[in-house]
């Protein structure tokens, strides 16, 4: 005999400004097996957990509804609640009235009659709701971290410091990211790279840090705890034990005129290089798209020089595969294409430079030296305009590849670019063209006045409409608008800098793939809860760390970095991890053997085994049937949509549970 008791929350006014709750909980009462009804303010608190601990004692219930916000916020939370009070916490079901219903409606008379219908389906899956038992499965002690930058080093050293092995796959030659590329920090004007190539050598210096550098991660199996990671360490051609990184390859290499990507292709590089004196492997790499002796079999001079003999021109990719319990995505970032710019004139002129590239040109280790030189001429530049936002909060509908939000970081390194540009050259002129002015941390709104108050940097608020190079003078002709003054403006610029859009990693969307990780429309990592799980992913194991979870700058990144390391050493101190028993179970008297339910796992948790079966003429007969690994099940639910003869189900969402609840909202 059921005995179910219902508890509506109000959630503050999240629920009751739209659905009348105690309506809800009185209507409770008329539906077959519910005792017990109640409506309570916040039934998440320690006194909302009591009325609901204290009701399953005195009205001996089996089974709890709660009519509250989504399962995500809060489910665990109310089923550590039942079970503490021994009833099984899976006879527990909870009907989402806040997302679903009061978020969603202006007024209670549209709210209220549909809090109870949910309310009604609810109970009707909780009559159907069997006990499940969670069974346990050990923990991989090691972790992956996917990106060598900032993020992804501070991640790793945390881990390591606490104890436990790391690797990180980069799939550069080395580590350092993006920060190592730029020449100072906001708002101190630190060198950015005093401050991250020491990182770099803690990092390649501790040894619980396993650095796959020049490698990717091809294909994620398994669940958390329990990873299976395939990383494909592409051919170097160049033995990475024997290789000293003495730099004689790279300087005998005829081949000198290769773009180098280090410097955001304002320098050459030749065919083997080390991307930068500081860089950790410090290890040669020959790019096999320029090398001479890879596609014509002529040259060798390389290998020749080489006195330790580490050139191997006949290497192949490699593929190792390494289990782990907990993966963390820390991808960073990369500029938009900016050449869809038109009216920029990026394409058209060598003058016309992004945020990244004008980093460059600033920095001492830099293509120029850091001396500040037109990139068409070798001349200092007079007179400079940065142009804002350039790609950021786009309308949707464009199709340039700009994007809707903020970047977040522009408006604090065009100011640094400003401040650092005028200490060197304080003759110079320099225009920021600006939307808004954004400066939400620690010290920044007092580093922006510093650029316009002390350094003399006009800022224009107003947009520029064409940059129009101007071949006989040389000069790039800026058009733009003082939305102010409300006046049209004419500026013969030496440089533009374009401070492009931020987006996720080109790798992000793949990656999250592999690890059925959720994303947003941006190709961000969705978090599992924006303030209560920041940097955890809603696919268990599956940790979020700097950029590729949105925009952010150094300061913040390190602190998530922090976080998801804290996370993940949480999750590897533990021996073993409770499961998930809402896996599938297939019914092998229905199962046909087709494999199609095999063939949408994404988990890899159904196999085929052949079994003898007992016929109604007291033969047997063996058939090929389905058969659940539920450790590695996540009952996705996948298959049992998928099966065409029905033998496949999920427990705790079996399909006459979720027939009944559909039954009960047409009613």
């Amino acid at each position: 005999m059921q005995r179910i008791g219902v508890f509506v929350c109000w959630c503050g006014t999240n629920i009751a400004a739209t659905v009348d709750v105690k309506a809800v909980a009185e209507a409770a009462k008329s539906v077959p097996g519910v005792v017990f009804s109640a409506d309570y303010q916040y039934m998440c608190s320690e006194a909302g957990q009591t009325l609901i601990k204290d009701s399953i004692k005195e009205y001996n219930l089996t089974n709890v509804v709660v009519c509250s916000c989504s399962p995500r916020m809060h489910e665990a939370t109310f089923r550590k609640a039942v079970a503490s009070v021994g009833m099984n916490p899976y006879m527990l079901e909870v009907a989402n009235i806040r997302e679903q219903c009061s978020w969603v409606h202006k007024d209670k008379e549209i709210g209220t009659p549909k809090a109870i219908a949910l309310m009604k389906a609810a109970v009707a899956k909780a009559t159907l709701n069997t006990p499940l038992t969670a069974g346990n499965t050990p923990v991989t002690k090691r972790a992956l971290v996917i990106g060598g930058g900032i993020a992804g080093m501070q991640t790793a050293l945390d881990i390591a410091e606490a104890g436990y092995e790391v690797d990180i796959v980069e799939k550069k030659p080395t580590i350092g990211g993006k920060m190592a590329q730029l020449d100072k920090t906001f708002p101190t004007l630190d060198c950015s790279s005093c401050i991250v190539t020491p990182k770099m050598v803690d990092v390649g210096q501790n040894e619980r840090i396993h650095i796959y550098s020049y490698s990717e991660v091809t294909a994620v199996k398994g669940f958390v705890g329990q990873f299976t990671a395939t990383i494909k360490r592409k051919a170097r051609y160049v033995d990475e034990d024997k290789c000293t990184g003495c730099g004689l390859c790279t300087e005998k290499c005829p081949m000198k005129k290769v773009p180098d990507e280090w410097n955001m292709g304002l320098g050459t590089r030749s065919a083997v290089y080390i991307p930068f004196a500081q860089a950790i492997p410090k290890i040669a790499t020959i790019d096999p798209n320029y090398c001479m002796k890879l596609n014509t079999g002529k040259c060798g001079i390389c290998s020749k020089v080489c006195g330790v003999g580490a050139i191997n021109y006949d290497a192949k990719d490699e593929y190792i595969d390494v289990e782990y319990g907990a993966i963390v995505a820390a991808t960073g970032y990369e500029m938009i294409n900016l050449e869809k710019y038109d009216e920029y004139a990026y394409a058209q002129s060598p003058d016309v430079v992004t945020s990244l590239e004008y980093e460059r040109l600033m920095s001492a280790a830099g293509p120029t030296g850091g001396h500040l030189v037109r990139p068409s001429d070798g001349k200092q530049p007079k007179t400079i305009v940065f142009v804002q936002c350039v790609g950021s909060r786009e309308s949707a509908d464009s199709c340039r590849g700009g994007k809707e939000y903020c970047s977040k970081v522009c408006c604090m390194y065009t100011a640094k670019h400003a401040i650092l540009t005028k200490d060197h050259y304080p003759d110079t002129d320099i225009y920021v063209f600006y939307i808004d002015v954004r400066t939400p941390g620690k010290l920044f709104d007092e580093f922006y006045r510093r650029a316009v108050e002390q350094y003399n940097v006009h800022y224009i608020k107003g947009a520029v409409g064409k940059v129009t190079p101007n071949k006989e003078t040389g000069k790039l002709e800026v058009q733009g608008s003082d939305l102010i003054l409300n006046e049209q403006l004419h500026i013969d610029a030496d440089m533009v800098v374009l401070a492009g859009a931020l987006q996720a990693s080109e790798t992000a969307r793949p990656l999250a793939t592999m690890l059925t990780a959720p994303m947003d429309t941006n190709d961000f990592f969705t978090e599992a809860h924006a303030k209560l799980r920041p940097v955890e992913s809603a696919t268990a194991g599956i940790f979020l760390s700097g950029f590729c979870q949105g925009p952010k700058d150094i300061p913040e990144t390190v602190g998530q970095a922090g976080a998801a390391a804290a996370k993940v050493i949480g999750l590897l101190a533990k021996d073993h991890l409770v499961g998930n028993p809402c896996v599938s179970k297939p019914n092998e008297l229905m199962c046909n053997g087709c494999s199609q339910c095999a063939t949408v796992c994404p988990y890899g948790a159904i196999t085929y085994v052949e079994k003898e079966f007992r016929m109604p003429d007291r033969t047997t007969k063996v058939r090929r049937v389905a058969s659940v690994n539920p450790a590695v099940c996540q009952g996705c639910g996948a298959c049992t949509v998928t099966c065409p003869s029905g033998a496949m189900d999920l427990q705790g969402f079996s399909n006459t549970e979720i027939m009944a609840e559909v039954d009960a909202l047409c009613q």
